[in-house]
């Protein structure tokens, strides 16, 4: 028999998985961490990255976050983000065109640069683009 817990992803725009999942892996604040069934009650801020799910079925999934917040209670996970996008949605035109962006608004020498705005968006950018090549590796 295989343990689970019920996993929902959650952002502003939608729901984008709600189900039962074996384990999950997601890009903590101080680092990435995996969650299990069974799993101490957790409350933490996430990342720009993603989060893994393996389903019950052992399906896996990947979908990129923005940030947000994981909260882990008893046989309930919820992951709720700013943004949320199943991995094989991302555009990775766009992702790098914002990565391009982030990176002249950072190296640009004017003082009305606002740093922290454009690293977050640098960070989020590069988030996007490992989620598009673990996608297309994991494809073939």
């Amino acid at each position: 028999m295989t343990v689970t817990f019920n996993l929902d992803v959650v952002s502003a725009e939608a729901r984008i998985f709600s189900g039962w999942a074996r384990s999950i892996q997601v890009s903590g604040e101080r680092g990435d961490l995996g969650v299990l069934a069974g799993h101490t009650p957790l409350l933490t801020r996430i990342r720009p990255g993603m989060v893994r799910i393996v389903t019950k079925k052992g399906d896996e999934e990947i979908i990129y976050l923005s940030g947000g917040i994981l909260e882990v209670q008893g046989h309930d996970v919820t992951v709720l983000a700013d943004t949320a996008v199943r991995g094989e949605d991302l555009d990775k035109a766009k992702a790098e065109e914002a990565k391009r962006r982030a990176e002249e608004l950072i190296s640009a020498p004017h003082g009305d640069i606002d740093y922290a705005k454009a690293s977050a968006e640098l960070a989020k950018a590069i988030a996007q683009l490992k989620v598009i090549e673990l996608v297309k590796t994991r494809r073939g």
